[in-house]
């Protein structure tokens, strides 16, 4: 599954703006029509009050449009962030280049792309490559299945397993 993402964040990467189509009408170019539109009417017929509030307000709605889709596009691209921070330590499967479906524990994550990537082994894979997520293992040792290196973690003992503590000082 491939997420196009281009109107997320432009086609050149994270942190860079959009390209705009020359046919694009932006509030500039709005402005510079109403201004040409009130130098060249006719005297003789003013333009309708009413169509200057209608075009104005045309304008504003537009301008927040604009601003709404910015939020919207900042907010994809923080939901993608925050979606490949959360894969880390999570076992993910792909298909790789060759067609062959790969499973793997995420261990990193780079922004530098428009897209996410999440290092699993010695691989990059764009978040928007990633098929499944599973839960990743209890244990985060060497990655023989030991738990025997830096971060392991034990299994935790049930309670009842525990002997209890004798209290030490007779009453």
């Amino acid at each position: 599954m491939t997420i196009d993402t281009s109107y997320a964040t432009g086609t050149s990467g994270y942190g860079t703006s959009p390209t705009q189509s020359s046919s694009t009408l932006d509030s500039q170019a709005f402005l510079d029509l109403l201004v040409a539109q009130l130098r060249n009417q006719d005297p003789s017929s003013p333009m309708d009050s009413s169509q200057m509030m209608a075009q104005s307000t045309q304008l504003a709605t537009m301008e927040r449009l604009v601003e709404l889709s910015d939020t919207s596009r900042e907010a994809f691209a923080l939901q993608m962030r925050a979606a490949a921070a959360a894969l880390v330590g999570q076992k993910v499967t792909w298909t790789d280049a060759e067609g062959v479906e790969q499973t793997g524990v995420v261990s990193g994550v780079s922004y530098r792309g428009a897209v996410p990537t999440v290092t699993v082994g010695d691989q990059e894979i764009p978040l928007d490559q990633v098929a499944t997520v599973t839960a990743g293992s209890t244990r985060t040792g060497t990655g023989t299945g030991e738990g025997d290196g830096p971060g392991a973690v034990d299994p935790i003992t049930p309670p009842e397993a525990i002997d209890p503590i004798e209290d030490p000082v007779p009453a």
